[in-house]
């Protein structure tokens, strides 16, 4: 039986952790028949990742767009078509509003909201009928969280232009969607998972009773950007229904 993306090009962005959503989305493609571009600003990370999965390695810096663009042009000129583009790429930014600094929103702006626009923009020109566009959101997007306001603002913001560019690029037949992840453990995360009060704040207001993991978020990926999915346009929740409860306080997570 044929695997699900043989004969499929996929190409994954932000994916120099190898323990993060990116590396696992990268993986969890290859191992279903897809040649894999992988990128991210730091070569080292994504050069092993290509070795072990068989795939090919760009560096791209997604705030800037010739960078973005030369990362399409790269994919086809290495395997001559491009199916499907995920953009894993992000960094957390925290603090209260009263202390926000242009300094402290710029970065982020550039990197969610001007680089989902680069990246949706520039694949897409790259891509035939039937392909897949995906962007990583937040929950942090869909509950309110103090200390939040830079990172889920523009995480919210990026989500609205995941939903118009669904509405434009539908027409040339190109799915545009985006993966919510929670709380997910992963190598950006990692260090959090040393306070067990906060974990288990978390794990109680989610229904399904633990935390999300990388590998989740990949089969989440993957089926999102297979012909088997007809959908377009949607903020996916992937959170083992954190979002039908709320984000813990801080008393929760840190009672001492």
């Amino acid at each position: 039986m044929m695997a699900r993306f043989e004969e499929k090009v996929a190409l994954v962005l932000g994916a120099s952790d190898p323990a993060g959503i990116g590396a696992a989305t990268a993986r969890r493609l290859a191992a279903d028949g897809a040649q894999v571009v992988v990128a991210a600003r730091r070569a080292g990370g994504i050069a092993a990742l290509a070795r072990e999965i068989g795939g090919h390695a760009i560096a791209c810096d997604i705030t800037e767009e010739s960078s973005v663009a030369a990362l399409a042009d790269g994919a086809i000129g290495k395997y001559g078509r491009l199916d499907i583009a995920i953009n894993c790429a992000g960094a957390n930014a925290g603090g209260a509003i009263d202390d926000i600094t242009e300094a402290d929103f710029l970065p982020q702006a550039r990197l969610h909201l001007f680089g989902t626009a680069y990246f949706i923009k520039q694949m897409a020109r790259c891509m035939r009928a039937g392909g897949s566009i995906l962007t990583t959101s937040s929950v942090t997007a869909f509950h309110a969280g103090p200390g939040l306001a830079v990172y889920s603002s523009t995480k919210a913001g990026a989500d609205q232009i995941v939903r118009v560019a669904a509405a434009e690029y539908g027409a040339a037949g190109i799915r545009v969607n985006a993966i919510a992840p929670g709380f997910t453990r992963s190598g950006i995360t990692e260090a959090y998972f040393e306070y067990g009060t906060m974990i288990d704040a978390f794990v109680r207001e989610t229904p399904l009773g633990r935390l999300g993991t990388v590998d989740d978020i990949a089969a989440a990926m993957a089926w999102y950007s297979s012909d088997e999915c007809f959908a377009t346009g949607q903020i996916v929740q992937i959170n083992g229904g954190n979002t039908l409860r709320r984000i813990p306080t801080q008393a929760e997570m840190f009672p001492s």
